[in-house]
């Protein structure tokens, strides 16, 4: 299988392996614009609709192109393809990136721009990368696309951010042009669309653990952003990581997990269905609805069939019952968290740091409210805090 990168330009814009691999396909599988491109005649197969590889996969054993944009392994089908491919089955012939030939009609460092995919995902998956003077180079999934990603970004506070749409970049329909966020007025906008976004606005999400408890949709049932901060520091995120969030309340320590590391999944636990609303638009706030899984249920029942995670927090429910199956259960060198507010949970996190081991913190919290014509320390319930590696 020959993975071919192509351009707005076609034949014109492929170098000689390229083209060499195109002449030799018995089958060319892409989208009808590619293979109208490379002129593949009666040996075009276009993309089924919804999107399937499984009809590539079938052709082993044929010589087959595929035809993709730009660069196939940077927000492409190449990587969908490879990893289903033996070593020895494909080879890729990349072309210029979208991201590459937009940075160059804008003069944009490369390195310094973020470069995403939002073409199959939801805007809020920009809402932790915005910040006063970003750079965001992003494909889109149509030419409704960028007036849809104006209103939001203006309805994040980044109205006044710059937007320039390019269409058919690379070819000779290539056309480029800029407005605002708050001002988008652009019409005719062809369906081969790219944005890039020069950020300014509002300030961003901050980047340390601990975001304001207003960012999130919750019932009050929300781990403080303090108590938060402190249970972030002690689940230690780490790139590609599951978390099993037990007792989700609004899903804010799953979301925090998940905007931590690259990569980091939650399973998030909760047995009652109005909570379980909050984490879904929690996730989907944030952009995060691929590695979020909002489950229902009380533990430790709801917990089997479920991929064991490397790292377990325990928000709410915590017992006896709960600890004694995840220790049976779990990985060794998986980590667990446990917070509690009762005397109950406080006992029993006490006997269970005394039979595992591990570290028990206390962490008492007040904060300054108004007392008659003055102010006094409104302390809230300190909260006790044991973390353990199995």
């Amino acid at each position: 299988m020959s993975i071919i990168g192509l351009g707005e330009d076609g034949l014109d814009g492929l170098g000689d392996a390229s083209r060499s691999a195109l002449a030799e396909a018995e089958i060319i599988f892409g989208g009808p614009r590619h293979l109208e491109l490379v002129n593949a005649g009666d040996r075009g197969q276009p993309w089924q609709v919804p999107f399937s590889i499984d009809p590539v996969l079938a052709a082993r054993g044929k010589q087959v192109a595929v035809l993709a944009s730009g660069d196939p392994f940077w927000h492409g089908a190449g990587g969908s393809l490879s990893r289903h491919l033996n070593d020895g089955e494909w080879r890729s012939y990349p072309g210029l990136s979208t991201f590459a030939l937009a940075a160059n009609r804008l003069g944009w460092k490369l390195e310094e721009v973020l470069c995403t995919g939002l073409h199959a995902a939801s805007w809020g998956q920009l809402l932790p990368l915005l910040a006063p003077g970003q750079q965001i180079i992003s494909t889109v999934r149509d030419a409704a696309a960028p007036a849809d990603l104006a209103e939001w970004l203006t309805a994040q506070g980044f109205g006044a951010s710059t937007l320039t749409v390019l269409e058919c970049l690379g070819g000779p329909r290539e056309r480029v042009r800029e407005t605002t966020a708050e001002g988008f007025d652009l019409t005719d906008i062809d369906t081969l669309v790219t944005v890039a976004i020069a950020a300014e606005g509002a300030r961003g999400l901050p980047k340390a653990s601990g975001l304001p408890d207003d960012v999130f949709h919750n019932d009050g049932q929300i781990t403080k952003r303090p108590i938060r901060a402190l249970t972030l520091s002690a689940l230690a995120p780490r790139p590609g990581e599951l978390l099993w969030d037990i007792g989700g309340g609004s899903g804010s320590i799953s979301v925090e997990w998940c905007l931590s590391a690259r990569g980091a999944r939650a399973i998030t636990f909760e047995p009652r269905e109005d909570r379980l609303t909050n984490i879904r638009a929690n996730a989907e706030k944030f952009g995060l609805a691929h590695r979020m899984k909002p489950v229902i249920g009380k533990a430790p029942g709801v917990l089997d069939g479920f991929e064991l995670p490397d790292v377990v927090f325990i928000g709410g429910g915590g017992s006896q019952a709960l600890l004694d199956h995840l220790w049976q259960i779990l990985p060794q060198g998986a980590r667990i968290v446990a917070n509690g507010v009762t005397l109950e949970t406080e006992t029993l996190l006490m006997e269970a740091q005394k039979r595992h081991g591990g570290h028990l913190l206390k962490a008492e919290i007040a904060e300054v409210s108004p007392l008659g014509s003055m102010r006094g320390w409104d302390r809230a319930r300190p909260v006790i805090q044991w973390s353990v590696t199995r």
